[in-house]
């Protein structure tokens, strides 16, 4: 069956062939960018974009403006479709009724809850594809969930606000804890916080109502404290949490430490250790895997301590230490939301627009992840997640978004991708994967960084001509 043939039946009758030569022109050109607008409508749809509003705002209303709009213009300055929000309202001008000052009064209204849905919602709705391509990783607790936990501060914005337009200081416009399934590469959940001073342990009762049993939770040491690890020892959940050094009541080592081996990054040790909680008595024993660095890390610490109440025989020492090793997942993924997308729109001042574009960039992170997940499916090793580029594939979908959207009408994308099943969405982003090649989206590999020279030149150079030094190098050469 050749391709076209396989595509069309992705429309409706009323599409028409025309319709269908299109949309296999696109498939052809950039299968990424249909695939993105693919999963869009299918993760996203706009019925339900409303519905999670009217679901989980308390104070804010719906009008004439609805929130899936705002949802569809706010994603193309982030997706980097169009440069600002105010020009992807021009670009949009035509749908929607509405003054640009009502957008921004309602994006900067939108409550945090209502940003939470939206990333639970794409989770939901996107794990079962990559479990049907059979693209998750490969388990390394099998019959345990891991979450990784970790919290992102929001870049201060510009001073736009009139109580900001005087400060030397930057506006910062929040935080937020964001949770990572590392298996299927999908952000499952946010706690979204206005205030950018709080303290994130603050938010940690909030995720302590989301955990599930036999979930391993891997976070930092700032997340080490006495009510969370027996939070989670209740909830009949684990954790591989590094030790902090003033957050953990009645604390005491059981015993001398025992030498385990030796990993990549240093010798490991492991010692019994029992937590008091003392406001209720309560006692915990846990295992401290210990981490003797072969080099101090940037904050020139020699050792690490790891906390665990997972049992030898689940996970023995050299894996906890390589799971909390991996907590450095997320971290990588915070870049690729800085770097391929813009998680941070500088010109949205107001806390709740500014934390409504961070979590829509988590959506979008969570498409590409499904993209990823079907290049996996099809190219296997050539197509690896730590050879993927994000923003490569992000520049790819920007570059192309705009015209096909002008050439395809969105409601032919809802008509083509909203009712799809899991399976029926799946045999697509196969189809589409196979159109493409993966190393066009290959991260870039350098060297390490040299030190930037010395630099020469009186303070009354203040600036010089770039040919004249190409045509001294040139002279040099030659006269060697």
């Amino acid at each position: 069956m050749n391709q076209r043939l396989r595509f069309r039946s992705f429309f409706t009758e009323d599409a028409g062939m025309l319709l269908g030569k299109v949309f296999e022109r696109f498939a052809a050109f950039s299968p990424v960018t249909v695939m993105m607008r693919g999963v869009l409508s299918y993760a996203l749809p706009t019925e339900r974009i409303d519905e999670l509003f009217r679901e989980n705002a308390e104070e804010q209303y719906e009008d004439e403006l609805l929130f899936s709009t705002c949802m569809n213009i706010l994603g193309l300055a982030v997706n980097g479709v169009r440069k600002s929000v105010n020009a992807a309202y021009l670009a949009s001008r035509d749908e929607i009724e509405v003054s640009v000052t009502s957008l921004y009064n309602k994006l900067k209204g939108t409550e945090p809850a209502v940003c939470q849905a939206l990333v639970r919602e794409t989770a939901r709705r996107l794990e079962p594809i990559i479990a049907h391509l059979n693209a998750k990783r490969a388990p390394r607790l099998p019959g345990y969930r891991l979450r990784i936990l970790d919290g992102n501060h929001l870049a201060g914005t510009e001073h736009r606000l009139t109580e900001t337009r005087l400060l030397n200081s930057s506006p910062l416009p929040g935080q937020a804890l964001v949770v990572l399934d590392p298996e299927a590469m999908l952000m499952i959940d946010a706690f979204p916080c206005q205030d950018a001073y709080s303290q994130e342990r603050t938010l940690l009762p909030q995720v302590l109502q989301t955990v599930m049993p036999d979930e391993v939770w891997i976070a930092d040491r700032n997340f080490c404290t006495t009510n969370f690890l027996f939070g989670l020892t209740n909830k009949k959940a684990y954790f591989i949490i590094r030790q902090h050094g003033s957050t953990l009541s009645g604390k005491r080592l059981i015993g001398r430490r025992k030498r385990i081996g030796r990993s990549e990054t240093g010798v490991i040790y492991e010692q019994e250790m029992v937590l008091n909680d003392t406001t209720t008595g309560q006692d915990l024993s846990v295992r401290r895997i210990t981490v003797e660095l072969d080099r101090p890390n940037e904050n020139g610490e020699k050792e690490i301590h790891i906390l665990t109440n997972l049992s030898a025989e689940v996970a023995d020492a050299m894996l906890v230490a390589e799971l909390y090793h991996g907590r450095w997942t997320i971290e990588s993924a915070f870049q690729e939301l800085d770097h391929a997308l813009r998680s941070e729109v500088d010109t949205l001042c107001y806390p709740q627009a500014a934390l409504l574009c961070f979590c829509i960039s988590l959506c979008t992170y969570n498409m590409l992840s499904t993209i990823k997940a079907a290049m996996r499916a099809v190219h296997g090793d050539a197509a690896a997640i730590h050879k993927l580029s994000g923003y490569y594939l992000a520049e790819e979908i920007s570059a192309t978004y705009r015209g096909m959207m002008i050439a395809i009408e969105q409601r032919h994308w809802r008509q083509a991708f909203e009712s799809l099943t899991v399976a029926e969405m799946s045999r697509l982003l196969r189809q589409l994967a196979e159109q493409l090649r993966p190393q066009r989206f290959y991260k870039k590999t350098r060297g390490p960084k040299k030190p930037p020279p010395k630099r020469t030149g009186g303070l009354r150079e203040k600036h010089v001509s770039t040919a004249r030094l190409l045509n001294q190098r040139r002279t040099e050469k030659t006269a060697k």
